[in-house]
């Protein structure tokens, strides 16, 4: 899918984002903005925010001080996050089917194919408890090729996947904000793409 080709239009920005929890702030005075085409690696010390800016940006977790703007009202959001919302009983194309109903409707092939897109073709019919950490995490990311959202917040989308999964997943985020998407993202590896941009939260904590 590719998204308006305007050379440089925001996506989402952030005005003295702060965040407090267990009272003690986490990180204050954040101003960014994210453009088309642009792959934010976000990074910090274990307990620096990571995660809850990334539900902050999508709207699960309370702004305490500062705003998140979506200044485009075409803007929509794919959020996937540690816990991957999947249900044990449901097989993969079930599961999908529910997360695609989230945004709209999808059809068995739609969902077929974007099961294929992460390497779970033939698995389409086992029950999520049948598959393994990495194979549902592949079924949740499944929604990325399903639900076509404009900016994806993903939390450790590397996680339980195996090499050759980590360099498809980066090929998925390079077409992706070649056609004009954006993506914001924890990872404890390094991303190996020449457009990622950096935001350490370690420079908005409090002294």
């Amino acid at each position: 899918m590719s998204f308006p080709s305007s050379a440089i239009f925001h996506l989402l920005c952030t005005d003295d984002l702060a965040c407090e929890r267990d009272l003690r702030v986490l990180y204050s005075g954040l101003n960014f903005t994210v453009k088309a085409g642009e792959l934010w690696h976000i990074k910090g010390r274990n307990g620096a925010g990571k995660t809850t800016l990334l539900r902050q940006l999508a709207g699960l977790h309370p702004v305490d001080t500062g705003k998140v703007l979506y200044p485009r009202h075409a803007t929509k959001v794919i959020y996937i996050g540690h816990k991957l919302g999947l249900k044990e009983q449901l097989t993969a194309d079930e599961n999908l089917s529910w997360l695609a109903g989230l945004d709209g409707s999808s059809t068995q092939q739609q969902r077929y194919a974007a099961l294929e897109k992460v390497g779970l073709r033939g698995y389409e019919e086992n029950t999520v408890a049948q598959l393994s950490a990495g194979q549902k995490r592949r079924v949740a990311l499944a929604r990325l090729h399903l639900c076509k959202g404009n900016i994806w917040l993903l939390d450790e989308p590397f996680t339980s996947i195996d090499q050759q999964g980590i360099v498809d997943e980066q090929d998925w985020l390079n077409q992706h904000t070649l056609a004009g998407g954006a993506v914001l993202m924890t990872s404890h590896q390094e991303i190996s793409l020449p457009q990622v941009k950096i935001l350490d939260l370690s420079q908005y904590a409090p002294l």
